[in-house]
């Protein structure tokens, strides 16, 4: 039997938004159906309205009908133009709790992150993007902030190719990458993201080093 994972350390950085690419006063949502392996095991659900952005995901696995992992997080972030400028971020991963906070301030974007265990902080550059899925400029970082647990990771993006995926019960023409993020030598994340012809983010998927097959589905 697989070993049950800390499925959030693997895939949970779904939490930025860069204004570069959607109009300030752009509004929008999205609201994915997560599956773990053939079991739905919740949503992650995403709304920006004008330089706003909540991010909340609930789930829950189950073992032979006991709930074995339970997960919510949920992060707010506002944005100044294409930086971010302020992140709360609030994670509950079987009942242990994390907070992230960060703050631009003096040229210079600060986090601080609390948990039961210990509290740091770290100074960043003043212009840092989390892991914006649903923005294409992600696609050309070098690195990027995790607001889960504010570990700020290397990434390489790699085009994969045209690829016909299905959304929504319907086949569609998208573009297919492959980001890796890692932190101090070491791999940390492995995602594959799916882009319509307009660079719409419109599906996720990643294997976890235990094996599991986590998918997000647009809904």
């Amino acid at each position: 039997m697989k070993k049950l994972i800390p499925v959030a350390k693997l895939f949970i950085a779904f939490n930025a938004f860069c204004l570069s690419v959607l109009p300030v006063a752009h509004a929008k949502d999205w609201a994915f159906d997560v599956w773990l392996d053939k079991q739905k095991i919740g949503t992650h659900t995403f709304s920006l309205n004008n330089n706003r952005l909540q991010s909340r995901a609930d789930f829950n696995v189950k073992v032979l009908f006991i709930n074995a992992y339970r997960y919510q997080h949920q992060a707010d972030e506002t944005w100044q133009g294409a930086c971010l400028a302020n992140l709360k971020a609030h994670t509950e991963e079987n009942k242990v709790v994390t907070d992230v906070n960060g703050q631009l301030q003096d040229k210079q974007f600060v986090t601080e992150k609390r948990s039961a265990k210990k509290s740091d902080s770290q100074t960043l550059p003043a212009c840092i993007m989390t892991f914006a899925y649903w923005n294409a400029e992600i696609l050309k970082q070098s690195r990027l902030l995790n607001p889960q647990n504010a570990e700020y990771l290397d990434v390489t993006v790699t085009d994969e190719g045209a690829k016909t995926i299905l959304v929504k019960g319907e086949n569609l023409q998208t573009r297919q990458y492959r980001l890796n993020g890692r932190l101090q030598g070491k791999d940390k994340l492995k995602i594959t993201l799916w882009y319509d012809q307009q660079q719409e983010w419109v599906a996720l998927e990643s294997v976890t080093p235990e094996g599991y097959r986590i998918v997000y589905k647009l809904v």
